[in-house]
C-alpha cells in the first residue's frame, strides 16, 4: 500500500509519499531543480538514489551540532534547495541550515528510526549542550518503505522507542496545560488527536516498517502544527538529552536517541505511576525550592550558562503550589488513565525488540541516577518531573535505576 498526503502545517502544505518502488524524481517534480543531496556513506549508499545531483558526504553521521549546519549553510548559497538523505543528524543539520539560508528542504528516509522527519524544529548540539530550535518543516518527505525494511533492527527498534514515548509527552503536556497560565503550554487537542493516532497504528503493528514510519511522519506533523516539541517530547525525552550531553562532554559515542528515549519511557513511566499510587507519600505542595547547588554541580561547569539560560526566570513562575494543590486529584486521574502500565510498555517494547536497560544504551548507573534526579532542567518546560520539588516528594530513584541495570 501507498499513501501520498498534503498535510497543512500552518501556511503551508507539506507531501508525504509512504510505499514501497516510489518514483523519487516524479515526487520532486515540483522541487526546486538545483538541489544538494546530502547524507552519510551509510545513508547513501542505502538509498541508492539515480539522481543527477551534486552530493555532499559525511563520513558517519551521528549528531548534529551547529558547526556542522553553519558549514552546510555556506554550502547552500549556490543551490536553491537540499534533500537530506537519512535520518535524525542528517536531517536536523539540514533543516536548520535550509532554514537559516531560505531554501528549500526535503527528506528522504532511510530508517523509521526518529519522529522528527516532519518536525518543525531541530535538536542541535551547541559546545556539547543541546537545544531544540525552531527551523522549518521539510516541503517533501520520502519513505520508500523497500528502503525502510531493510534497515538495521537496532534503527527500527529506535523508531518504536521514540513513539512509544509520546505517551509520556502527552500526559506531561496535559499537567502542564492544568497548572499553567503560559500559553505556550496550552494544550492542542488536534495536535494530540494526531499524535494518539500515530501511537495506535504503529502499536497495532510494531513489526511493520510502513506503520512506523506513518506514525512517526504523523507525530512530527503534529510538532510541526504547533510549532513546537510538546506532543512529542516529555520528561522521557530529557533523560536522553541528559545522557548525550554528558556522553559527549567525554568525548564518548551515543546510542540512538529513540533507543534512550525508549529507556527513559519505562524509568519515567515507572516513576509516574509510583507517584500518583501514593508510592511517596502524599504531596506537601510548597514553594519550588530545588537543589540547585546539587543540579550545578552534576551538570558541571562547563553547562553552567546553558542551565541559568533555560532556569531563569523559572518555568514554574506562571503557575503556584496553591494551583498545583487544587489540581492534584484530576493530575493523578490523568495519569492513571492516560498512562499505559509499566508492564504494557515493556511488553510492547519487547516485541518491537526494544532495549529495555541502561547497559544497552552504554549508560552506567551513576549516570542514569543523575539523568533520572536531574533531567528536568535541561528545558524552560513544565513536566511533572519538574514538580517534584513544589509536591515535596522524595522519590526511591535508586530502586528505579536498578531496575533497569
Amino acid at each position: 500500500m501507498k499513501i501520498k498526503v498534503e498535510p497543512d502545517i500552518g501556511d503551508r502544505k507539506m507531501r508525504v509519499d509512504i510505499g514501497p518502488g516510489l518514483n523519487v524524481s516524479e515526487i520532486l517534480k515540483d522541487f526546486p531543480k538545483k538541489f544538494l543531496i546530502v547524507g552519510d556513506k551509510n545513508t547513501l549508499a542505502a538509498a541508492n538514489l539515480q539522481l543527477d545531483k551534486d552530493i555532499h558526504c559525511y563520513e558517519n553521521c551521528t549528531e548534529a551540532n551547529i558547526k556542522q549546519v553553519d558549514a552546510l549553510e555556506i554550502l547552500l548559497k549556490n543551490y536553491d534547495g537540499v534533500l537530506a538523505v537519512g535520518s535524525g543528524s542528517i536531517c536536523d543539520i539540514c533543516r536548520l541550515a535550509s532554514f537559516n539560508a531560505k531554501k528549500e528542504f526535503a527528506v528522504f528516509a532511510t530508517a523509521p528510526s526518529m519522529d522528527g522527519y516532519a518536525s518543525g524544529s531541530a535538536p542541535i548540539i551547541f559546545g556539547n549542550f543541546k537545544k531544540s530550535v525552531p527551523a522549518h518543516a521539510p516541503s517533501v518527505i520520502i519513505g520508500d518503505t523497500d528502503i525502510l525494511s531493510a534497515a538495521p533492527e537496532p534503527l527500527k527498534a529506535a523508531g518504536f522507542g521514540d513513539i512509544i514515548a509520546k505517551y509520556v509527552a502527552l500526559v506531561d503536556w496535559q499537567i502542564a496545560d492544568l497548572i499553567s497560565d503560559n500559553p505556550e503550554e496550552a494544550y492542542d487537542l488536534e495536535a494530540a488527536a494526531l499524535v494518539k493516532a500515530a501511537l495506535e497504528k504503529s502499536i497495532a503493528n510494531p513489526s511493520s516498517s510502513q506503520a512506523m514510519m506513518e506514525a512517526l511522519v504523523q507525530s512530527g506533523i503534529a510538532m510541526a502544527m504547533v510549532k513546537h516539541t510538546r506532543p512529542a517530547s516529555g520528561a522521557e525525552h530529557l533523560l536522553a538529552h541528559f545522557w548525550e550531553i554528558k556522553k559527549i562532554e567525554k568525548g564518548e559515542p551515543v546510542a540512538f536517541h529513540g533507543a534512550k528515549a525508549g529507556v527513559g519511557t519505562l524509568m519515567i513511566t515507572q516513576l509516574y505511576h509510583n507517584i500518583a499510587a501514593g508510592k511517596y507519600g502524599e504531596p506537601n505542595f510548597q514553594e519550588d525550592a530545588p537543589n540547585w547547588e546539587a543540579i550545578y554541580k552534576v551538570y558541571g561547569e562547563a553547562f553552567k550558562n546553558d542551565l541559568e539560560s533555560v532556569n531563569k526566570p523559572s518555568i514554574l513562575e506562571t503557575t503556584s503550589f496553591e494551583t498545583l494543590k487544587r489540581k492534584w486529584p484530576e493530575i493523578v486521574r490523568l495519569i492513571q488513565k492516560e498512562l499505559p502500565s509499566y508492564e504494557k510498555f515493556l511488553n510492547l517494547m519487547q516485541q518491537a525488540k526494544c532495549i529495555t536497560k541502561i547497559e544497552g544504551i552504554d549508560i552506567d548507573r551513576q549516570l542514569a541516577l543523575d539523568a533520572i534526579k536531574f533531567h528536568p532542567y535541561m528545558r524552560h518546560r513544565i513536566n511533572l518531573t519538574r514538580l517534584i520539588p513544589m509536591l515535596g516528594f522524595r522519590p526511591n530513584y535508586e530502586e528505579i535505576v536498578d531496575e533497569h541495570c
